[in-house]
């Protein structure tokens, strides 16, 4: 053994004399073909096994690879465990029982639109507000709209109690609640000023949508152009809207966002911020109240309004 040592470390220098070389004692027992095997099953789903599950858990495959292992030939894995299992699937960077979610793109015109709305909020961050040039002779103001639907109105059932210093650090609230419905927000933000325009209303039909149009067109000069980002919901493209916007020729102009992307749309960042300041924990006494509750949280945003940009720019897309 030190004479090993010596020639290592003459071989290799000493810091190598004084380690082991890697020697695999005898040939691994499963083979190549048997991991692979083990691996296929894992890429498919229990249910095409004839099996209840979603997902394949780590015993569950070590089950079912221990009763299958027979019939497919590779009789060593039929008293594999769990961690023989998962050492083969670690070594091929597979989770059989994690889902990761992804986004399909369904609208084949998805990369096009998409390049339009950029070039909108592009034009946004190069433009100020209501600016007009030689090209443009008609001041353009930028809004994006959307609807938030399904917003709880969730009442007490006995009332909150107070932080108590030493004793409860956190408000106490009663797990019991009562539902008194939900209200939909049919809100659009300026892009140039951060302001927002609301309304609550109990449904968002055509009628919802018009009036929200109704106060953005109100709002801004009668020479310009409101530019509105929006999705393809029926309530935006139906007769009834279409009707109202042939009433004002030039004043609305459409930049849909693709299907399935709803992330495009910057109203999404405001609604985001409605949802993790005043609507969170919201508890209310009625529809009516609720209502009051988030015209009231609009109010305090637009005392102090955030304007959103986007700031990556990808045009460059096929």
């Amino acid at each position: 053994m030190i004479y090993r040592c010596v020639d290592k470390a003459l071989a290799a220098g000493a810091q190598m004399g004084l380690k082991d070389k890697y020697h695999r004692p005898h040939e691994p027992e499963i083979s190549d073909e048997a991991k692979a095997w083990v691996v296929s099953i894992a890429c498919t789903q229990p249910k095409n096994h004839g099996l209840a599950a979603e997902l394949l858990s780590i015993s569950g495959l070590a089950r079912f690879v221990s009763e299958h292992a027979g019939a497919a030939g590779f009789i060593r894995l039929a008293n594999a465990g769990k961690s023989t299992v998962w050492r083969i699937l670690d070594d091929n960077d597979i989770n059989p029982h994690k889902i990761r979610y992804y986004l399909e793109k369904r609208d084949p015109d998805f990369d096009r639109k998409m390049q339009e709305v950029l070039m909108v909020y592009r034009d946004v961050s190069i433009y100020a507000q209501g600016a007009v040039h030689d090209a443009r002779p008609n001041p353009i103001y930028t809004v994006s709209v959307d609807e938030k639907p399904g917003v709880q109105a969730i009442g007490l059932t006995a009332p909150d109690l107070p932080p108590v210093p030493g004793k409860a650090p956190a408000v106490g609230r009663d797990y019991e609640y009562v539902r008194h419905g939900t209200v939909s927000i049919l809100a659009g933000i300026d892009l140039h000023s951060g302001h927002i325009f609301a309304n609550v209303e109990d449904r968002h039909r055509s009628v919802e949508f018009i009036g929200l149009l109704k106060q953005i067109d109100a709002h801004y000069p009668e020479e310009a152009i409101i530019r509105v980002v929006l999705d393809n919901h029926s309530a935006h493209i139906s007769k009834e809207t279409m009707a109202y916007l042939s009433e004002r020729p030039g004043r609305f102009e459409y930049v849909h966002t693709p299907k399935h992307g709803s992330w495009l749309n910057l109203i999404e960042c405001a609604f985001s911020k409605m949802a993790r300041t005043f609507l969170r924990h919201i508890r209310v006494t009625s529809k009516e109240d609720l209502k009051q509750r988030i015209l009231k949280g609009i109010a305090e945003i637009n005392a102090a309004p955030v304007v959103f940009r986007w700031n990556k720019f990808d045009l460059g897309v096929a």
